[in-house]
């Protein structure tokens, strides 16, 4: 694990992220950086869908040079939410990889 901390810009929209939630999704986060160190930046988007049954989502938009990957994922908690759309975009990053 490298020293300094990867650029991770957590944005919740309508409601204030707890020390904890953005503890979790730095963790996570920070996951993608040792899968691909081209990545300079990931920004995170938490935020609600009044509607939708799994309504607590999660937007992560990588930018790397040359093609940004954006995953969006909902679930019951932000937590599942953030944890899929990583799991998600580590597959992506695998797969571009090979």
């Amino acid at each position: 694990m490298k020293s300094d901390q990867m650029n991770v810009n957590i944005q919740s929209i309508r409601f204030k992220a707890s020390e904890k939630l953005q503890a979790h999704v730095q963790d996570k986060v920070q996951k993608l950086f040792d899968v691909n160190d081209k990545i300079i930046s990931a920004d995170v988007k938490l935020f609600e869908d009044g509607g939708a049954p799994d309504n607590q989502y999660c937007e992560i938009r990588l930018l790397i040079p040359g093609h940004d990957h954006i995953v969006k994922k909902g679930a019951p908690t932000y937590e599942k939410a953030v944890t899929d759309a990583v799991s998600t975009l580590q597959k992506v990053l695998r797969a571009k990889k090979d």
